[in-house]
């Protein structure tokens, strides 16, 4: 075993070395050639913890997105060739593999209308490409069910679960791609071509990217290390999200709540006391969404109002709040947090438009009678009915 452990270490330390190479622009052929029996040795899990020992350096994330995706172009044949457990049909990972293939389908068909859109009379093209790549950001659901329900297992269960972060990162860059060439088809502004095409190609180059990486990296290291009762669990965790094109029977799904032994069956509130079934009721009858952390930074709840803003699954809980949020963003969440446990802030509020919403996100130090920190409250809520507000209303008009 300790043979095999120091094998892996080579491997990894080799393709560490090989992305600093790329980020140096060295010789990196010549090093390739020098580590080539190496390389044809690698296995999914080699990729995963050689990303991780690079999302811990001080290397800026789009430069290091940009050296992965070198990287996996080296060494594609080995990660390609490896002999992986079969995914069985039915479980969450089965699902995500049968929706991407329906997105490789997709970028398939937009052969055709991309000739039209580069001829001398695009106009015909302009809608048959709305029509497929607004089909291809309905696909992208399935990222936000991986970010909600794999991710966080994956955090759990691995001691190098980094990638996750820079995937979350690769995720966000498709939704933008796809939602600026839908804006662009929609204004029928297409004379920048250059333009479009670019956006086009990054479109298809990484969405084809990322289920190479979920389906010969990810998925086969997460058959090898996280259990199928586990990975059923996650299927069951799913059902609030919505999967795009390949949708899973949710009937088939058991799924358990655990009750609180509460003495005489009610939780002692200070101003009053209920039976657990009421607390969870009022908290998902608010028009808002509640995410509480607690002074350990872990997300210990959220309620499930009927229409949410942002989505949640049971796997968030017991996850740190920094795994929570996008790269991009994190680094805001970690301030305000860190303000609140010194005492310095008690209140921050951003305000942002999704859509036609507009959505005002506030984040609550909580504290004891001691004034000791306790947690975060997030609230978050659809305001724009509220921005719309004027004079007074007193009198009841339903009818």
């Amino acid at each position: 075993m300790s043979e095999f452990t120091h094998h892996k270490q080579n491997r990894v330390k080799m393709l560490v070395q090989l992305t600093r190479a790329i980020l140096e622009k060295k010789k990196v052929g010549e090093l390739y050639k020098q580590y080539i029996d190496e390389i044809q040795k690698l296995m999914p899990s080699d990729v995963i913890a050689a990303v991780d020992v690079l999302m811990q350096e001080e290397i800026e994330l789009e430069s290091l997105k940009t050296a992965i995706n070198k990287l996996l172009n080296l060494v594609y044949q080995p990660i390609n060739d490896f002999p992986s457990t079969p995914i069985k049909e039915g479980d969450i990972l089965w699902y995500l593999q049968q929706n991407n293939s329906k997105a490789m389908s997709l970028l398939d068909d937009t052969s055709s209308p991309i000739k039209k859109l580069n001829s001398d009379n695009p106009e015909e093209a302009v809608q048959e490409l709305l029509s497929i790549y607004r089909e291809l950001l309905v696909f992208t659901k399935i990222y936000t069910i991986k970010e909600n329900v794999v991710f966080p297992v994956m955090e759990k269960e691995w001691p190098d679960f980094r990638c996750s972060q820079m995937m979350w990162s690769f995720h966000d860059d498709i939704k933008s791609d796809i939602k600026q060439v839908i804006t662009i088809l929609e204004s029928l502004d297409i004379d920048d071509l250059s333009r479009i095409n670019r956006l086009i190609g990054d479109i298809s180059f990484r969405i084809t990217a990322i289920k190479f990486r979920d389906e010969k990296i990810l998925f086969p290291h997460i058959l090898d290390t996280i259990s199928s009762e586990k990975l059923d669990e996650l299927l069951g965790q799913s059902k609030d999200l919505e999967f795009p094109f390949v949708k899973p029977n949710y009937d088939d799904q058991k799924e358990k709540m655990e009750e609180s032994d509460m003495i005489n069956g009610l939780v002692q509130l200070g101003s009053g006391a209920m039976r657990p079934d009421q607390i969870r009721l009022v908290f998902n009858h608010l028009p808002v969404d509640i995410t509480y952390v607690d002074e350990h930074n872990k997300v210990q709840y959220y309620s499930t109002p009927k229409h949410r803003v942002f989505p949640r699954t049971n796997a968030i809980l017991g996850r740190d709040v920094s795994n929570c949020h996008p790269p991009d963003s994190v680094h805001v969440v970690e301030k305000i947090v860190e303000a609140f446990k010194k005492g310095e802030k008690d209140q921050a509020s951003f305000w942002i438009h999704m859509g036609p919403h507009f959505i005002l996100i506030q984040y609550f130090a909580v504290r004891n009678e001691k004034g000791d920190f306790k947690g975060v409250v997030e609230v978050s809520q659809e305001i724009s009915c509220i921005q719309e507000l004027k004079g007074d209303k007193r009198l009841l008009d339903w009818e």
